[in-house]
């Protein structure tokens, strides 16, 4: 495949959502990706929705389905020491060990980065978890939505400081997948000049904490904490979601130089005047405005509206729902749409991959695998273990697998 990093030899020992989401990005970016599995139950997401006849396609739900695609399944037994022996031999070639365990289990499985650095000096490393490897508190049990409210997130979003809201995505898990993914390819490039490999510590509430931006630096300037303001803006005005005779709109009026157009467009008479020609003028009197403009746009549709506004160049869209947003032209032209086969037959439609590039963007997408249906076939290429030894180690089930 030309792909940036199809030199890579990856493998992951993630479950759940974050460091899967991690897997699947580095998959896509053409790492030859090896999901390592416990024998018989696989990873935890396996099971999700798996009875789900609306969300699972064979018994595969929509999790498992989504965040393994373009990966090959092996199933190790990491609990025994005949198992991890089998393990290392993948390591000994692996350029890129990747967990989401929790705080001290890859001590215990000893398979942590000082135990694969005995096996492959080279090694990198990344373990994703709730708080990191090091602080006060950093054994602690977490999920998404608790190192949303612990990062500070979750208390400016909603329409009001007692109406705090988590993110509709799971950011908290997401966002340390993707800044594992940063780490790793950072790794990567350290490797290639000095030769060393090292370990990644990514903590999802860190993570929480570098997305709040220039909003902590707010904070911490003038000391006032804020609180959610619902869709509208602290800044800038009209910059609001607001109702027309369907669907909900948005308006972001950026600076000044929209605001005339806004005005010659929604003929309010009341707004026609030289006091509001500031954003800080309009700020002052957001309320009125605001809705001021939501009696005009109530009148006529979504699609009237957004084709007026996109006439006279002012920024809106259309607050899509998710069958909306997956149909946009703009989404499906970017192949961000893409159809994924269960490797039993059925397909359904996944997010794509959002990093295009110029020379190395073969985009392919093979089936999220079954359990271990690869474990023969990636010691073969990975190993120089025989078909005796590695069906050896099936019969005693410290690994397993298909042919």
């Amino acid at each position: 495949m030309n792909t940036p990093l199809s030199h890579i030899r990856l493998l992951d020992l993630t479950h759940m959502l974050s460091g899967p989401y991690a897997g699947m990005i580095l998959a896509d970016l053409g790492c030859d990706t090896v999901k390592v599995e416990p024998p018989g139950i696989g990873e935890g997401t396996r099971r999700l929705l798996e009875d789900d006849p609306n969300n699972s396609i064979k018994g595969m739900g929509a999790y498992f389905f989504t965040l393994n695609r373009n990966k090959r399944s092996v199933a190790i037994d990491l609990k025994s020491d005949e198992g991890r022996k089998y393990f290392f031999e993948l390591v000994k070639v692996a350029d890129v060990v990747l967990d989401n365990f929790a705080a001290g289990v890859t001590s215990r499985l000893g398979v942590d980065h000082k135990a694969l650095t005995a096996i492959n000096p080279g090694i990198i490393s990344c373990t994703v978890s709730g708080f990191g490897e090091s602080g006060p508190r950093f054994k602690r049990p977490a999920f998404d939505q608790i190192v949303q409210g612990l990062g500070g997130g979750m208390s400016i979003t909603g329409s009001g400081p007692e109406d705090a809201v988590r993110a509709g995505i799971p950011i908290g898990d997401l966002a340390g997948g993707m800044f594992a993914v940063m780490g790793i390819q950072a790794a990567l490039l350290s490797k290639a000049q000095t030769g060393e490999g090292q370990h990644i510590d990514i903590s999802m509430l860190d993570c929480q904490i570098s997305l709040l931006n220039y909003m902590a630096t707010m904070y911490s300037m003038s000391g006032d904490i804020p609180t959610p303001i619902g869709n509208s803006h602290f800044v800038h005005t009209p910059y609001n979601t607001f109702n027309t005779a369907d669907d909900q709109i948005i308006i972001a009026v950026i600076g000044d130089k929209f605001w005339p157009a806004v005005v010659e467009l929604l003929g309010i008479e009341e707004l026609d005047t030289p006091k509001f020609a500031t954003a800080k003028a309009r700020l002052a009197e957001k309320s009125f405005i605001e809705g001021r403009i939501g009696d005009v746009l109530i009148k006529e549709t979504a699609d009237h509206w957004l084709m007026e506004l996109e006439k006279a160049r002012i920024p809106c869209a259309r607050v899509n729902n998710l069958a909306q947003a997956l149909s946009d032209p703009q989404v499906q032209f970017r192949n961000m749409v893409v159809e994924l086969e269960h490797p039993e037959g059925g397909t359904a439609s996944v997010p794509g991959n959002p990093i295009k590039f110029s020379e190395t963007n073969d985009e392919n997408f093979t089936s999220p695998p079954l359990l271990g249906v690869h474990t023969k076939e990636v010691f073969r290429e990975w190993t120089d273990m025989t078909d005796q030894q590695i069906t050896a180690g099936i019969q005693a089930g410290f690994i397993a697998g298909g042919d």
